[in-house]
């Protein structure tokens, strides 16, 4: 059974004195991080995701001058600056590929973008044959929850590492994190990481959100 980490969105912008930032985000990248260090061997693909917004225009409605923070927000990720860069807290050593979206368009899903040289994330995924994704990130009531739920779309078991997720708010994270439960994901701390459920048994998490990120301020 291939096995998937997925990376969202843990870029100087959503960390600690970024455009958008999310509190908890530096704590994310070191998390991760770690986790990669121990565990990196246990993933047979992984990949992190990077909004790479446009620096002309107003990439699709996604940036305003007036945001509601809903469907329009402040500048933040332009191509090639050092918002969108990863955090340095962030060790990419092991990622086997990387993904850019939102390139003049609004993006919040990782399925939304490509690698450099076009692969989706479902064709990554159906390529390997993976069957179970891990998932961790920033925001959990934004990219994090769209990139699961096209996992879960795409037939891939998902379990989302609660320690390693940041969220916008505490009650739009949760609400996330319910939904992504009732739809079939797993929510489990890093440290209790365990074997997947064999394909086409009932998962073995269950929908308590009590062990929630923090609140913060960004996408």
């Amino acid at each position: 059974m291939s096995r998937a980490l997925l990376i969202v969105d843990v870029q100087n912008d959503f960390t600690e004195e970024g455009a958008l930032a999310v509190v908890g985000g530096d704590a994310v990248a070191s998390g991760v991080t770690a986790l990669l260090h121990e565990h990196a061997a246990d993933y047979d693909v992984i990949i992190a995701s990077r909004d790479w917004h446009d620096a002309t225009g107003d990439n699709g409605g996604h940036f305003s001058e007036a945001p509601d923070y809903v469907d329009s927000w402040p500048v933040h990720c332009v191509a090639g600056t050092t918002g969108a860069d990863y955090d340095p807290l962030l060790d990419t050593a092991s990622v086997t590929h990387h993904v850019r979206k939102g390139q003049g368009k609004p993006a919040y899903s990782m399925f939304e973008g490509v690698t450099e040289t076009d692969e989706t994330v479902a064709a990554i995924l159906s390529a390997h044959s993976v069957l179970t994704a891990d998932v961790v990130g920033i925001a959990t009531d934004h990219c994090v929850r769209a990139s699961a739920s096209d996992a879960i779309a795409h037939g891939v078991h998902v379990r989302i590492l609660t320690d390693l997720v940041a969220g916008v708010g505490a009650e739009s994270s949760a609400a996330a994190l319910a939904e992504l439960a009732h739809a079939g994901a797993e929510l489990v701390p890093s440290a209790d990481r365990r074997d997947a459920p064999a394909e086409g048994t009932a998962p073995a998490g269950s929908a308590d959100v009590s062990d929630q990120p923090t609140d913060g301020s960004a996408e």
